[in-house]
């Protein structure tokens, strides 16, 4: 069984067909699957989609390039919203000078607050850096050294050194549909060398399908595909590497609980 840590099950490219895009999950050995959220002040939609399928969860928090168009969400907001049974994670926030659409540092003191949400709550951090490095690992370092939170960087494809500094604060690293890309060998090579207790897997579905579905819509059946490409990387097997990511998702995102011997979601 696999988890899918990353997709995105409210945006519009799924609204004619949610259900049968949870059901083939299921069916390709996806156990659960987590939908974040991009904004918190739609908020009802999302927590709507995890209260109607028992194997989804859930996030609260903005995306770096939303946090420009919403208001900002207190601590005490994001904690008040993560305390639903089915809120099992913070954000995605992070810092995004790809696109750079917020004030950066708008984006980074939203990005802070949402640390100390997951500090207050316990649940893990999802994070969201891209072309931010420096700026990111230092707010981590700052953040880390008021207490500690646990956290994730998702959807990784930025440098080893980021990697590096991620591992040495305790954080997880996520692999997308990226790693399977034919011009993405300096990506591999970073998974190569991740530990295998800090490794996840997620599609960020609708984006970023993995090889053999380049070109057309992601979804989180899908994932299966990058960890066989994760499983080449390390030179393991399908099932290990399975086995792994699924229990690295269920310590880090620890409020799902664990899974059922008798069925694939609880």
């Amino acid at each position: 069984m696999l988890i899918d840590t990353h997709c995105h099950l409210d945006f519009p490219d799924f609204a004619p067909e949610q259900e049968q895009i949870v059901a083939r999950a299921r069916a390709d050995g996806v156990a659960r699957l987590v939908t974040i959220s991009t904004h918190v002040d739609k908020v009802a939609a999302i927590r709507a989609i995890a209260e109607r399928y028992e194997d989804v969860f859930w996030t609260i928090g903005t995306h770096p390039n939303h946090a420009h168009e919403e208001r900002e969400a207190s601590v005490a907001e994001l904690v008040e919203l993560a305390s639903h049974r089915k809120c099992v994670g913070i954000g995605e926030t992070g810092l995004d000078y790809h696109y750079d659409k917020a004030p950066r540092d708008l984006a980074a003191r939203v990005f802070r607050t949402h640390v100390a949400a997951a500090r207050e709550t316990g649940l893990p951090l999802v994070i969201h850096s891209r072309d931010a490095d420096d700026d990111c690992a230092a707010i981590l370092r700052e953040e880390m050294g008021k207490g500690a939170f646990k956290a994730l960087l998702h959807c990784f494809t930025s440098t080893r050194a980021l990697a590096e500094a991620a591992l040495e604060l305790g954080l997880y690293i996520s692999f997308s549909g990226v790693l399977t890309f034919k011009n993405s060998q300096e990506l591999r090579d970073v998974a190569r060398d991740i530990p295998s207790d800090r490794l996840l897997v997620e599609t960020d579905a609708p984006f970023l399908a993995p090889v053999p579905h380049r070109g057309k819509r992601n979804e989180p059946a899908f994932v299966a595909d990058t960890a066989r490409t994760l499983a080449a990387v390390k030179g393991v097997s399908f099932e290990e590497i399975s086995q792994a990511t699924t229990a690295n998702a269920l310590a880090l995102f620890s409020k799902m609980g664990p899974l059922s011997p008798q069925r694939p979601a609880a």
